[in-house]
């Protein structure tokens, strides 16, 4: 049996996405969370995700996220209205994408949000950093970082 070759982690699901993020990364070698272990997905090697606690403060978690140049796929209508958050994305230079809580409760529901915007979510990789979005199953709307 031939030996996987190593996965590239482009993206990292939020503790407050946990059910989402365990579905996910059963099917793509490109995506971690907090906490998750070293698996082969499709032939690929992820290695364990660095943030071993799910309970890790943002400020500790979202530095190491950014420095590896990971989006950030999270749970939260209200970010808008989070300053800290919004400032350790801005001050680390990170990439986020929020779902919509009212469209994003569930398991289910954040799993249809994030097939729905897939596409849009991978090209944000392209995006110069820091930026918020907030993804909904219609559409993605800009969170100011000011």
């Amino acid at each position: 049996m031939a030996q996987p070759k190593p996965a590239t982690v482009r993206f990292y699901f939020d503790a407050d996405v946990l059910g989402l993020a365990k579905v996910v990364v059963r099917l793509r070698s490109d995506a971690t969370y907090p906490g998750a272990p070293g698996d082969v997905v499709h032939k690929r090697l992820r290695e364990a995700c660095p943030v071993t606690d799910p309970a890790t403060d943002d400020d500790v978690w979202i530095p190491q996220v950014a420095n590896r140049g990971w989006l950030i796929i999270t749970r939260d209508s209200r970010i808008q209205h989070r300053p800290a958050e919004i400032a350790a994305v801005r001050e680390n230079g990170a990439r986020m994408v929020a779902l919509a809580s009212r469209d994003a409760g569930g398991t289910w529901a954040q799993l249809e949000v994030l097939l729905c915007q897939w596409r849009s979510i991978e090209e944000l990789l392209k995006e110069p950093a820091p930026l918020i979005r907030s993804a909904s199953r219609t559409g993605m709307a800009v969170v100011k970082l000011d």
